[in-house]
C-alpha cells in the first residue's frame, strides 16, 4: 500500500535541518508517532527491538503488529465513542486507520483486519517515508540527553530493562494489569452443520453481510458443564513477577475462566450472550449460550474466538473448547495465553504535553500511558508525534479540546483522574474511549416540545456527543493547518 508522506506535512519537500524526534517502539502508537511528526515536517528516528529481541506475543519484526485481536471495535462514527475516535484520526491523516480501511475484514458494524496485510501496509509506509529512519535494537535504558526530544512508546510489553530504568526515574514500579491472547480456529475444522454465520441483529456493518460471525449454540446443560470446566481447568503457572496480588486483571481483556469465576451467569451475560441470534438449524429453538467466531484473515480460513483470551494450559484449552457444539474437532491455529502489561500512572507522572514531569524531554504514548485498545494507543501516537514535531519545529501547539475522542483520552490520562503529588493515584486504571470521557451535552426536546426519553434520549445524546466532537476536531485540524502557514 502507498500512502502519500506529504498529505499533512507542514513543509512539503522541505530539507531545513530540525531537531531529531526519536521515537523508542514501531508498535501501533509508535508507527502512527513518527508518521505525524514526519508529516509534520520533523525528521524521525524509529527504535524498534525487534527482531533482535522478541515479546512473549510478539512474532515478527513488522511494525504495528498486531498480538490480540484483529478487532478495531465499532467502526459507528454516530453511536459509538471507539467509532468517533476512528474517524477524527482518518481526518488527520492516520496512517493506521489507512492500513486498517485498506485491509479490512467482514465483521458486522466492527473494523476487523487483515493482521498481516495491516502490518505489512504500516511497515511499507513507515520504511517508504524520506523522513523516518528504523533503527533495529534493543534500548535498555532511558534516552541518553543527548537525544532530546523523545516518545517512549514500547507498549503494554515494555522490555523489563526500559520498563526498570522508568520506574527508577518516577518510583514508579506497582501499577501493571494482565493481558489475554484468544485463541484461532481454522475455519474447516468448524462443524457446520452445529454452526452457523450471523451478525448479532443481522447488523450489517461496512465491509460485512450480516452474516460475518460463525455461531456455535450451547443449551443450559451444556453451558452448565462447560462453565465448570473453565473452573476447574489447569491454567499455566504464574511467574514470579505475576504472583504479585497487587497487579490486577484488566477489566476489558478478562481471562474468560476468570470471568466465569465471577459467577455461574456472567458468560452468558457477557461474550456468550445469546441475545440477537437465530439458530439456522433450529430457528425455534432459543441458545442458552452462543460463542461467537471472527474472520481473522483476508482469505477467511482462521477465526478468532470472541472474548476467549484464557490463562488455561493449552492441551486444557484443547480439551474444554472441543467440548463446544460446532467445535468437536476444531484445529487451533493459535491457542490462548496471557501476559503482564505495565502501565504509568499518568496523572501523577505526566503532564498535559504527555510529557514526563522529572525529565520533560520525553514522551509518553500508547498503552503505557494507560490507555487501552489499539485505536486508543495509535491515538495518543497520533497527539504525540504532533506535539514533538511542533516542538522540534519551534511552533506552539495544542491538544485536540476535551470534547473530541482524542482530547477526552489525553485529559483522562493527564488530569481526568484524581491526581496526588506525594503517592499512585490509586483510582487511575487503563481505560478504552467511551462517552462517558467527554463533558457532558445539553439535549434539546422532540417535534412535539417534550423531553427525550429511553432509546431516542440515548441516541441522541450520542449524535449530540460525536456531532459536536467532529465538528470540534475538524476546527482543531484547521487551526494545526493555521499554524503551519
Amino acid at each position: 500500500m502507498q500512502i502519500a508522506p506529504e498529505t499533512l506535512s507542514c513543509y512539503p519537500g522541505a530539507m531545513r535541518e530540525v531537531e531529531v524526534v526519536h521515537i523508542i517502539g514501531a508498535g501501533l502508537a509508535g508507527s502512527e508517532a513518527a508518521w505525524q511528526a514526519a508529516n509534520a515536517g520533523s525528521r524521525v528516528v524509529l527504535h524498534e527491538m525487534r527482531p533482535q529481541r522478541l515479546t512473549d506475543a510478539h512474532k515478527t519484526a513488522a511494525c504495528a503488529e498486531l498480538v490480540c485481536s484483529n478487532s478495531f471495535r465499532s467502526d459507528d462514527a454516530e453511536l459509538n465513542a471507539v467509532g468517533l475516535l476512528h474517524q477524527e484520526m482518518r481526518l488527520a491523516g492516520s496512517l493506521i486507520m489507512a492500513a486498517a480501511d485498506r485491509h479490512r475484514l467482514p465483521a458486522g458494524s466492527a473494523l476487523a483486519v487483515d493482521r498481516d496485510g495491516f502490518s505489512d501496509a504500516v511497515t511499507t509506509a513507515i520504511a517508504a517515508h524520506p523522513r523516518i529512519t528504523i533503527e533495529r535494537g534493543e534500548i535498555d535504558a532511558l534516552p541518553p540527553a543527548e537525544w532530546g526530544n523523545t516518545i517512549i512508546a514500547t507498549g503494554p510489553l515494555t522490555s523489563e530493562a526500559l520498563a526498570g530504568a522508568i520506574a527508577a526515574v518516577t518510583g514508579d514500579s506497582g501499577l501493571a494489569f494482565f493481558d489475554a491472547i484468544a485463541p484461532i480456529v481454522y475455519r474447516e475444522s468448524i462443524d457446520f452443520d452445529v454452526a452457523w454465520f450471523q451478525s448479532r441483529y443481522d447488523k450489517a456493518g461496512p465491509g460485512g453481510t450480516g452474516a460475518d460471525y460463525i455461531n456455535c449454540p450451547l443449551n443450559k446443560p451444556e453451558y452448565q458443564a462447560f462453565v465448570a470446566a473453565l473452573i476447574e481447568g489447569e491454567k499455566a503457572p504464574m511467574r514470579d513477577f505475576e504472583r504479585d496480588a497487587s497487579t490486577p486483571y484488566f477489566d476489558g481483556c478478562l481471562p474468560i475462566e476468570v470471568m466465569a469465576e465471577r459467577g455461574p451467569e456472567t458468560l452468558r451475560h457477557g461474550p456468550m450472550k445469546p441475545r440477537g441470534l437465530t439458530n439456522a438449524h433450529a430457528p425455534e429453538v432459543k441458545p442458552y449460550a452462543v460463542v461467537q467466531l471472527r474472520q481473522d484473515n483476508a482469505i477467511g480460513t482462521l477465526y478468532n474466538m470472541v472474548g476467549f483470551q484464557t490463562k488455561l494450559k493449552h492441551g486444557e484449552q484443547l480439551r474444554i473448547f472441543r467440548t463446544i457444539p460446532g467445535l468437536g474437532k476444531a484445529e487451533f491455529a493459535r491457542l490462548g495465553g496471557l501476559h503482564r502489561n505495565t502501565f504509568l500512572d499518568s496523572p501523577r507522572l505526566i503532564d498535559d504535553e504527555l510529557r514526563l514531569r522529572v525529565q520533560p524531554h520525553l514522551r509518553f504514548a500508547g498503552q503505557i500511558t494507560g490507555v487501552e485498545g489499539y485505536v486508543e494507543s495509535a491515538a495518543t501516537g497520533l497527539v504525540a508525534g504532533r506535539l514533538a514535531a511542533a516542538q522540534a519545529l519551534g511552533r506552539a501547539f495544542q491538544a485536540p479540546p476535551a470534547t473530541t475522542a482524542h482530547g477526552a483520552l489525553i485529559n483522562h490520562i493527564t488530569g481526568g483522574h484524581i491526581a496526588t503529588t506525594d503517592g499512585p493515584s490509586r483510582s487511575f486504571q487503563p481505560m478504552n474511549v467511551n462517552f462517558g470521557l467527554l463533558p457532558p451535552v445539553t439535549l434539546g426536546r422532540d417535534s412535539a416540545g417534550k423531553r427525550l426519553r429511553g432509546k431516542a434520549k440515548q441516541e441522541a445524546r450520542k449524535r449530540a456527543y460525536t456531532s459536536r466532537a467532529l465538528a470540534d476536531f475538524k476546527a482543531w485540524l484547521e487551526q494545526c493547518l493555521n499554524s503551519c502557514a
